[in-house]
């Protein structure tokens, strides 16, 4: 877009409706101006391969597929597609010019009731999940298939998406996805179709290939009121929406998975398999679950190209665009991880919790660490600092065995229902990692210590950090590091499967290793 038509659009004089301010937003792929009750999204001529369009008429035909398509969801959202026009030396949607552009214009939902504000604010209540899961229910039970439709589930087409995935990333090797993951990723996704062919293959059969909304991600599901709406489906290709309606939920799953919320992607599984009654939809959500976590780690990469986009934005785009290749490495991992008990074994500033979150993260396992049980237990805030002597007040011996305890129980009930669990905790004695290895041995679960160390200086430095930011469930000091080395015994041989990891490099590099060394 030409600096004059962007700096016109910036006008609120040039927009059909009143309106005292513009905003804009900016995708890979759209300008998005906000005025106070619409917004006006203008196509960027772009050319993706996927998705094209660098042409007037393509963005016009686009434009006019995008609110035929989300009328389904949205009747009275999308009012329709409007022509921007040349106006002087700039650009007016009350232009009577050459026709620069065209824009879709829709009434404006409240920012705050997106899906994704809400769960950062933690402000989604069961109900909203459960009645998020019946729209979606609803509309995958009334929409179209058809013998051409049915075709995009074959294995050869489900395939070739993911190999276009795939090249797409293979350029991004150097900033999120490094090609070792890429390659674990594809293995992964190989094999899993080539062993549940017969599956698709019914999928089909079975009518589950629909033409889908294909993007049901949190910023594109708001809840005003007592409604659900949600919009911006693919329109740009159709075999993106042609899909199988278990991966049309998936993106769902997947994104409240990557927003820390798994409890709610299993209650939107949970009630959404009640009311599709769709007997084979969990075998393939993992697959699906990848899939989606790699095409968003894919569309925040193409940020990275963009040069419209600021710094600041570019980095945001780069965390995200990892966290989203992280997630869908997990997603595979996940489904080859016997129930397993980890627990961390290090001195304080040594990385362990770190490294526990982000397995955590990626592999969708509860972690339970002895801060915050020592400091619920005591009835203390977790983020409040306690200075105490070494192994006396909250950490003398009683409490600390206590404090045990309560873990042991906790890595238990997880074990007992089948489920890994990982225990973060400093495990430097060697008896109380024999109690966990027990533990999992009457469960018939593996257990692994996770022994985790660094350069000794930046674990000071570390601890130094902790302790001028003032705020951390820890309260490792470095005047107590010496005492805690002292006291330390390392894992040895006969203990169960150790995995050493200098935490020196990043937690995604650990978690990598990690799973490397499982596999042997």
């Amino acid at each position: 877009m030409k600096p004059t038509t962007l700096k016109s659009l910036m006008i609120p004089a040039n927009y059909p409706v009143r309106t005292a301010t513009v905003e804009l937003v900016q995708t890979h792929v759209s300008w998005i101006f906000l005025t106070d009750s619409h917004a006006f999204k203008i196509k960027k001529p772009v050319d993706f391969g996927f998705l094209d369009f660098s042409t007037l008429e393509k963005r016009h035909f686009y434009c006019n597929e995008e609110v035929r398509l989300n009328r389904r969801l949205c009747p009275d959202i999308y009012e329709g597609v409007i022509e921007l026009r040349a106006d002087g030396d700039g650009a007016s949607f009350n232009g009577s010019g050459t026709v620069l552009d065209y824009a879709v214009m829709m009434k404006r939902l409240p920012a705050e009731r997106m899906l994704d504000r809400l769960i950062d604010a933690d402000g989604v209540t069961t109900a909203m999940i459960e009645r998020i899961a019946g729209v979606i229910a609803d509309f995958h039970a009334g929409i179209a298939s058809s013998r051409y439709i049915s075709g995009f589930g074959t294995i050869d087409k489900i395939l070739a998406n993911w190999n276009e995935n795939f090249e797409q990333a293979q350029c991004y090797t150097t900033s999120t996805l490094p090609s070792s993951e890429l390659e674990a990723i594809r293995s992964w996704v190989e094999g899993f179709a080539k062993s549940n062919e017969s599956l698709f293959t019914r999928r089909m059969e079975q009518g589950y290939i629909r033409e889908c909304d294909g993007d049901l991600h949190l910023e594109n599901i708001c809840l005003v009121d007592d409604r659900v709406y949600i919009f911006d489906c693919i329109e740009f290709n159709e075999r993106f929406r042609y899909c199988d309606t278990a991966a049309d939920i998936a993106f769902l799953l997947m994104d409240l998975d990557f927003h820390g919320r798994s409890d709610l992607s299993a209650l939107v599984l949970k009630t959404y398999l009640k009311l599709s009654r769709d007997p084979e939809l969990e075998k393939l959500a993992g697959f699906y679950k990848v899939y989606r976590a790699f095409i968003r780690g894919k569309v925040e990469s193409f940020l990275l190209n963009d040069e419209t986009i600021d710094t600041g934005m570019k980095q945001i785009a780069k965390e995200r665009a990892i966290r989203y290749f992280r997630l869908a490495r997990g997603y595979c991992e996940r489904s080859r991880l016997r129930p397993t008990l980890f627990i961390t074994c290090g001195t304080m500033g040594s990385g362990k919790s770190k490294l526990a979150d982000q397995l955590a993260f990626e592999l969708g396992i509860s972690v339970y660490n002895s801060d915050s049980i020592r400091k619920f237990c005591s009835g203390k805030m977790p983020g409040v600092s306690v200075h105490e002597r070494y192994g006396q007040g909250l950490y003398d011996k009683a409490v600390t065995e206590d404090v045990y305890a309560q873990l042991k129980r906790l890595a238990g009930n997880e074990l007992r229902a089948n489920r890994s669990v990982l225990i973060d905790a400093s495990f430097k004695r060697a008896s109380d990692r024999s109690v966990l290895a027990a533990l999992a041995v009457r469960h018939g679960a593996d257990f692994v210590i996770l022994s985790v160390s660094c350069d000794e200086e930046e674990q000071k430095r570390r601890l130094i950090r902790r302790s001028e930011r003032g705020v951390s469930v820890s309260d490792g000091r470095i005047e107590l590091l010496w005492q805690q080395q002292a006291e330390f015994e390392p894992p040895g041989p006969g203990e169960g499967r150790i995995i050493t990891l200098d935490s020196m490099s990043s937690t995604e590099c650990l978690a990598s290793r990690i799973y490397e060394e499982l596999k042997q």
